[in-house]
């Protein structure tokens, strides 16, 4: 396609273009004043990534000569400046009739005949490419849009399944008008903008079929944490604009970028989302697109299969790396992506900066923590790591927006650009719909207020003027709580944090939570139990999976087939399950070292699991029976054992996270180790291979005095105190009439612990320590570093106060 001008010359080197119309193939990111960042960014892509790999479907740009020429020719600016004179954006009416106004004055006047003939002969050229009257999507792409500290994502229109030149035309026209919606006028004040002086491009740009399939959005940056090194996807059904919305519950993929650059498929996790609804083109219809229902069965099935997803991530990061060397600084992006249903190609239809993980302050890191628990009203996906509260304002109508006051939480269905007017007003923000990609999400983090996406009956649980804490402080789930719950905010400054000889390393069970903690200063993961993941994740016994036709109890059985829905063996969910929470911790921590304890349920804990009861002896005192590796080599439980190993082979071989070391708890004798290993090996996890290291829970009085022994078999120790206090002072520390008794700090334990440390290190090994003592008693911490321990593991709450002590223990020790 031929570049159409005003005049026959095209002034680049910093003077003006003269185009009204330019091919997306002729533009790139150094063009954002002239076409706008979003048809900048496709022409970039179109440029300098196709070559890449990268699909991006082509089209062509008006350009914001185009706009201006069309202002000035019908001397538009005065009068729009005369609207705007007493405009009050604090006024939702004002601002309601000032932006018609402008949109009127904007639509009754007519393109000029040079730019309609200029859109009509770039139509018609894809048209030669693609057919007659063929679809395409006709999008606003404002000047100052996709700079990396103002998105102005979704300020101005977007028309789909637009055909034909007379629509095409209309929708150029109502885009141009769109620069004055009430959002983006109210948008534009508050990043301090003029409010005439901006210009517009429009994109027109070949459809994808995704009507047909499935699109969506996803950030090359985990948005809520800013970790880095993740990709974030969500996907749903039809077109994009239902997840861009919120208008549905997407599904959600979790990808790690930097295993998956060295060829792994390292598929983090996989959230399904109901997915109700689903955009397509309105056929026949008075609409250019309608919703319509989902099927149950395509509700039920995640909208993308594995390779698709790994084929995204691996777009995201190759965008990202792009875009990060242009600008010459890290640049984490937002992208649109598109699947189209007739060819089942994947295509990237809008790229564009991360505007807030990308602009936050790197040196300090804010904790806040609710002092105090509530009774729980709702839950649903949270945005943000912050609380808010205050006085709920349920509004299910943008109409009225107007009753919003400053301070209260907005409590409604989903948001779009124009709730913004009243979003930055807000305290928190609870939705019905959504994901974690939405507008309520994307606008929430901007503004940085905390929003809980997708709780389903959030409208109809919370009442207007109801007192109310958003917490969005307690990992992925977000609450809302009754009641103003006090809560405090920790400003840390990581810069004048000291460096310690003796490795810091963290507790740390549950994989929501692992991103955020990542940002802490540590050495790794001590301690990740497995326990949790399968208690809260998997919730079923896993001989219950393995002989689930078996079951005696109905209960259990129709349950464990709810969890299990999506695979027909459901050994493999077990495996799935455990492997995505495991792989997401090491992720976290990637390359530090991340210890993984294998399971150490007692038999009455997993008799609790679902069809628990049916594989688990009663025992008088499980605390010292049939636990730890004592069960994985028993025939009645080792293919429950083999299910663990599977899933961390799955972590270490399919994944990439060879940082995890593996970690045998209460283990009795030095025999029981090698058999451990052994079932361990006729797993696919043989010690040595790949670089996988076996440690052992220095946990038990035989495990010290024989470390000698223990440190022949295993390749490093790490000190439980809790049950090594248990078993020293032989009392049950579950009993509350010996309770008084268990302290760590007792001088039989001390000298216990000593002794193991002294003889683990005489033979080579490395010794650590993942109990609860040093976390709670800084003088536990101080004493450890005098007897020359490797690394402390602690409970991520005191890691800031116990890594002071331990600098202070070191430096007197010198």
């Amino acid at each position: 396609m031929q570049e159409i001008l005003v005049n026959q010359k095209t002034e680049r080197c910093g003077e003006i273009d003269q185009a009204l119309v330019l091919p997306l193939e002729k533009v790139g990111i150094a063009d954002i004043s002239l076409v706008g960042g979003k048809n900048a960014s496709l022409g970039e892509m179109i440029q300098q990534l196709r070559p890449k790999g990268v699909k991006v479907p082509t089209g062509f740009a008006t350009t914001a000569h185009a706009y201006r020429y069309f202002i000035e020719a019908a001397g538009l600016e005065a009068q729009l400046r005369l609207i705007f004179a007493s405009l009050d954006v604090e006024d939702v009416n004002n601002l309601r009739l000032r932006g018609k106004q402008a949109r009127s004055l904007m639509l009754k006047t007519p393109f000029p005949q040079e730019l309609e003939q200029a859109i009509a002969q770039a139509y018609e050229h894809l048209c030669q490419q693609y057919g007659t009257d063929t679809d395409v999507a006709v999008r606003s792409s404002a000047t100052a849009e996709d700079l990396p500290d103002a998105s102005f994502a979704g300020q101005q229109e977007t028309y789909l399944n637009v055909h034909g030149l007379q629509a095409v035309l209309d929708a150029c026209h109502k885009c141009f008008a769109s620069i004055f919606t009430d959002r983006a006028i109210s948008y534009r004040q508050i990043k301090g903008f003029d409010r005439v002086n901006i210009a517009l491009s429009v994109g027109i740009q070949k459809m994808v079929r995704s009507d047909l399939a499935a699109s969506g959005v996803m950030f090359s940056i985990d948005p809520e944490t800013g970790f880095k090194d993740a990709v974030l996807i969500s996907a749903a059904y039809g077109l994009g604009e239902n997840v861009v919305q919120g208008a549905v519950n997407p599904d959600e993929y979790l990808v790690f970028k930097p295993t998956l650059k060295q060829g792994y498929q390292p598929i983090l996790d996989k959230r399904l989302g109901t997915k109700e609804i689903k955009m397509v083109y309105d056929l026949g219809g008075s609409k250019l697109t309608k919703n319509i229902p989902v099927v149950a069965s395509d509700r039920s099935s995640f909208a993308l299969r594995d390779n698709e997803i790994l084929q995204l991530a691996h777009w995201a990061y190759v965008i990202e790396e792009h875009y990060s060397k242009v600008r010459g600084v890290y640049t984490p992006m937002d992208i649109e992506w598109a699947k189209d249903g007739i060819t089942n190609e994947l295509f990237i239809v809008q790229a564009r900066p991360e505007t807030v993980q990308s602009q936050k302050e790197k040196n300090v890191l804010h904790s806040y923590r609710l002092q105090e628990k509530g009774e729980v009203l709702i839950l649903g996906r949270s945005v943000g790591e912050t609380i808010g509260q205050g006085k709920a304002r349920v509004i299910l109508d943008v109409h009225h927006i107007n009753e919003f006051q400053s301070g209260e939480v907005l409590v409604t269905n989903r948001t779009d650009p124009d709730w913004e007017p009243i979003m930055k007003k807000a305290s928190a923000i609870v939705t019905n719909a959504g994901g974690r990609t939405c507008h309520a999400a994307i606008i929430a983090r901007e503004m940085g207020i905390p929003a809980i996406v997708g709780c389903s009956n959030a409208t109809t649980v919370l009442k207007t003027g109801q007192e109310i804490t958003v917490s969005c402080a307690e990992g992925e789930t977000g609450r809302v709580y009754q009641g103003l719950l006090p809560y405090e905010v920790q400003k840390i400054p990581l810069k004048s944090l000291p460096h310690t000889r003796t490795k810091i390393m963290m507790n740390v069970g549950n994989p929501e939570e692992a991103f955020s903690l990542a940002a802490m200063p540590n050495d790794g993961v001590g301690l990740a139990r497995m326990e949790f993941i399968i208690a809260n994740y998997i919730k079923a016994h896993p001989l219950a999976l393995i002989h689930f036709n078996e079951l005696e109890d109905e209960l259990a059985k129709y349950k464990i087939a709810e969890l299990t829905d999506q695979y027909e063996e459901k050994t493999q969910f077990f495996i799935d399950k455990l492997a995505r929470g495991i792989g997401t911790i090491a992720a976290a921590f990637y390359p530090k070292p991340v210890i993984v304890r294998l399971s150490d349920f007692k038999s009455n804990e997993y008799a609790n699991l679902l069809g628990g009861k049916q594989f688990e002896p009663k025992e008088e005192n499980p605390m010292i029976g049939w636990r730890g590796a004592s069960r994985y080599y028993d025939e009645r439980y080792r293919e429950g054992f083999a299910l663990e190993c599977l899933a961390m082979k799955q972590v270490r071989d399919e994944m990439g996270l060879t940082n995890v070391i593996l970690m045998v708890p209460f283990c009795r004798t030095p025999q029981e180790g090698r058999r451990a290993i052994a079932e361990m090996a006729k797993n696919g996890l043989v010690q040595g291979e790949n670089g996988l290291q076996i440690y052992v829970m220095c946990e038990l009085p035989s495990n010290v005095l024989l470390a000698d022994e223990f440190s022949q078999i295993f390749d490093g120790f790490s000190i439980g105190s809790n049950d090594l206090t248990q078993l020293t002072l032989g009392l049950d520390r579950d009993s509350e009439l010996v309770a008084h008794l268990f302290d760590e700090r007792d001088e039989a334990v001390k000298r216990t612990i000593a002794k193991a440390i002294y003889t683990v290190k005489q033979h080579g090994r490395k010794i650590g320590i993942c109990g609860q003592a040093p976390s709670d008693y800084p003088e536990f911490a101080r004493f450890l570093v005098e007897q020359g321990i490797d690394s402390i593991s602690l409970n991520p709450d005191s890691v800031l106060k116990t890594l002071l002590e331990i600098a202070v223990a070191e430096q007197k020790g010198q």
